[in-house]
């Protein structure tokens, strides 16, 4: 959007001579206006893209379950999440060749994913640190409305909550959990339950797919505060 100063630099040019500005001047505000747009720029691409991602997330089966991540951990919380089928296994996610997130892990980040075959949220929150800001997504605070997803998986490197299971299954080999549409590498340690109920979740997570993702209420901005 333009402010009143990029409209009135825009009529200081030496195309304008009545406006009473130099050449000098008008390349002076030119410049000012340009380094403002390029920053508007800079911060409308993450909330664009996010915006994006949520749209194609609504559409079954448009996500695949593995994909570069970029290196960028973000926060998840919810007052209460019911799921049924669940499973959980270790996992290692990879970024780019060459990602400027990859710090000293070499690229690749050892995750718990979570599968949920059909899962539901109350007062969703989202938050990414884009370095110094927050870019903030909301959804699913109103009552008899909250968020729904099927097919949910989640890469998590921390977990917190008062959780409770059904038939729960403890130490199976990841290649043969069928609770949920996903499955681990053979010879890794995992776990399934029927059902799950978690009270303030909070997650850090590198990645979410899902089949479908419902958001009723979203609400997604810019703000100081992380979820």
């Amino acid at each position: 959007m333009a402010s009143s100063s990029d409209t009135s630099s825009t009529a200081h040019t030496p195309e304008n001579p009545e406006s009473g500005s130099t050449p000098e001047t008008s390349e002076k505000t030119g410049r000012r206006g340009q380094v403002r747009l390029r920053r508007a720029a800079v911060m409308a691409v993450p909330a664009a893209a996010i915006a994006a991602t949520l749209a194609i997330l609504t559409a079954e089966g448009a996500l695949g379950v593995q994909f570069a991540i970029s290196g960028m951990p973000f926060t998840v919380t919810a007052t209460s999440m019911d799921g049924t089928g669940f499973e959980q296994f270790g996992n290692l996610d990879s970024m780019i060749e060459n990602s400027p997130n990859q710090g000293d892990t070499g690229g690749q980040v050892l995750v718990v994913t979570s599968a949920i075959k059909e899962a539901t949220l109350v007062k969703l929150c989202q938050s990414v640190d884009l370095g110094g800001i927050n870019l903030v997504i909301r959804a699913g605070a109103a009552k008899g409305h909250p968020v729904t997803a099927t097919d949910l998986t989640t890469d998590s490197t921390q977990m917190s909550g008062n959780a409770e299971f059904t038939e729960i299954e403890i130490g199976n080999d990841a290649s043969t959990l069928d609770r949920a549409n996903a499955k681990g590498n053979p010879g890794v340690f995992s776990q399934q339950a029927k059902t799950v109920h978690i009270d303030d979740l909070r997650q850090t997570n590198y990645a979410t797919t899902a089949g479908i993702f419902k958001l009723p209420g979203l609400k997604l901005g810019f703000s100081d505060e992380a979820c």
